[in-house]
């Protein structure tokens, strides 16, 4: 369900996510996620926020923000987008929207959804069988929560607050594999096809 522009207030935390249209890719080699997520840094500065979960797809991608200030989230993919669109069009020489529909999200309210969400969030990679093992996928803040990477797309807030569901995130990720029923996410997923 889409947010409305008053649920974006500081300290309230999303799930953004959006696909292209038909399949299409969204990112077609590793210059294109490294342009992205250049952005995105450059962007996240002027809207604080805590990164708690991304990951980048080929043809879709998910963020699971906090808000820290009054300004609101969404506005990180709007420039993110724009400078992006600007970029891909040009560089394959295109025109036109690359995302299916308006950015989508969706205010997370219950600590226990929040936690499934970022283990979903990582499980993608392995799930559309792009890897077999998500130490392989680089774009997501996956090896961060195993201690693999140091980047700065990653706050350490839920592992400080839910240790416990953290401790040993690879072997939650292959719980999660196993036993997860998606079924109570359909109204968030969006499938790697």
């Amino acid at each position: 369900m889409k947010c409305k522009k008053e649920e974006f207030i500081e300290g309230s935390v999303f799930h953004f996510y959006n696909k292209t249209p038909q399949g299409k890719l969204l990112f077609k080699t590793d210059n294109d996620y490294l342009y992205f997520l250049t952005k995105f840094k450059k962007n996240i500065k002027k809207y604080p926020s805590e990164v708690y979960a991304y990951c980048l797809m080929p043809n879709h991608f998910h963020f699971c923000l906090r808000q820290n200030t009054e300004k609101p989230l969404y506005r990180i993919f709007n420039d993110t987008f724009t400078s992006y669109a600007l970029h891909y069009n040009s560089k394959y020489n295109l025109k036109g929207k690359l995302l299916q529909d308006r950015l989508q999200d969706k205010r997370i309210t219950d600590d226990s959804y929040l936690i499934l969400l970022c283990k979903y969030i990582h499980n993608n990679p392995l799930k559309a069988n792009l890897v077999e093992d998500l130490e392989k996928w680089k774009y997501s803040n996956y090896l961060e929560y195993t201690g693999q990477r140091n980047g700065i797309l990653f706050s350490k807030e839920l592992i400080k607050t839910y240790p416990d569901d953290f401790e040993n995130y690879s072997s939650e990720i292959e719980e999660y594999q196993k036993y997860v029923d998606e079924k109570a996410f359909t109204d968030l997923l969006i499938d790697y096809e």
